[in-house]
């Protein structure tokens, strides 16, 4: 692995098949915060065209939509641009959000410049020197390419919340049970996981910076058997579509394990600090 894709892996339309539906309801929330911290960064009041590259369902760039003029989300999977469309006209944004099926190999195609690009925990997917480098070009001089996750090195104690805490570590071997011990990644397997080393990719391409920012997190959370069954259906490597014939019995198990763990059905989390790095085109365009 360099810059560009996981060595002996290949992008698949498969990645993220099926899971867009769950995510609303699966996935963690980003830190309340985050909208703010990304105004008082970027310092935009409504104005200037944002594009949101791997958008999803269009969580981030529906969370910033009122920072902009226009938001473009870009996503390769027909699910994620069908619910995006959905939740931004829910929202009443609908009519200044676009939602383009592509890859983020194959831009700029055609979207013009942007004020702020955004990479909300897609990055990795990518091959990201040649992504780096195109969208550097496609921000106006002084745009900002902003990499936003989850905060990993922080560990959240559930000391005084009133439930048991969702059992991620048996719910891991439950999938590795019915799906093999080695990480799946649409029709390949990531052996290693998905890589690190943003701050090397954004510097190659000729970005300045970056400027750090952490959005504390910490509230309390209270999660369903329906909520910790979404969360999993939500990522790549337990997709509905791996489990192929068995994905009923995959579910039946799943509940079950959550009833031994939890009889009332309830479940304490605290939601995760967001970490944003801000990363500058210079002003002059160079």
């Amino acid at each position: 692995m360099v810059g560009g894709a996981v060595a002996g892996w290949e992008w698949d339309d498969t990645l993220f098949s099926g899971t867009a539906a769950y995510y609303e309801r699966g996935r963690l929330p980003y830190a309340p915060g985050l909208a703010d911290a990304l105004a008082e960064a970027l310092r935009h009041d409504g104005e200037g065209r944002l594009v949101d590259v791997g958008c999803g369902p269009g969580t981030v760039a529906l969370i910033l939509a009122h920072l902009f003029g226009e938001i473009v989300g870009v996503d390769p999977d027909r699910g994620m641009i069908a619910e995006a469309g959905r939740r931004a006209a829910e929202r009443g944004v609908g009519e200044k959000t676009r939602w383009v099926r592509a890859r983020a190999e194959a831009l700029p195609a055609g979207l013009g410049t942007f004020a702020v690009a955004t990479f909300a925990q897609s990055f990795h997917w990518m091959d990201r020197d040649l992504v780096a480098a195109t969208a550097r070009d496609m921000l106006q001089p002084g745009g900002a390419l902003v990499h936003i996750s989850d905060l990993h090195t922080e560990h959240r104690t559930l000391d005084g919340l009133p439930h048991p805490p969702v059992p991620y570590a048996a719910v891991d071997e439950l999938v590795k049970r019915y799906l093999g011990p080695v990480r799946r990644a649409g029709r390949g397997v990531l052996p290693q996981g998905t890589p690190g080393g943003e701050a090397e990719v954004f510097a190659r391409a000729g970005f300045s910076g970056p400027r750090r920012l952490v959005v504390p997190g910490g509230q309390a959370l209270e999660r369903t058997f329906d909520d910790v069954v979404a969360w999993v259906f939500s990522m790549s490597f337990s997709a509905p579509h791996l489990f192929q014939g068995r994905r009923d019995d995959f579910e039946e198990d799943l509940r079950r394990l959550l009833r031994e763990v939890s009889p009332a059905g309830r479940f304490s989390e605290r939601g995760p600090s967001t970490e944003v790095f801000v990363w500058r085109k210079d002003s002059l365009g160079h």
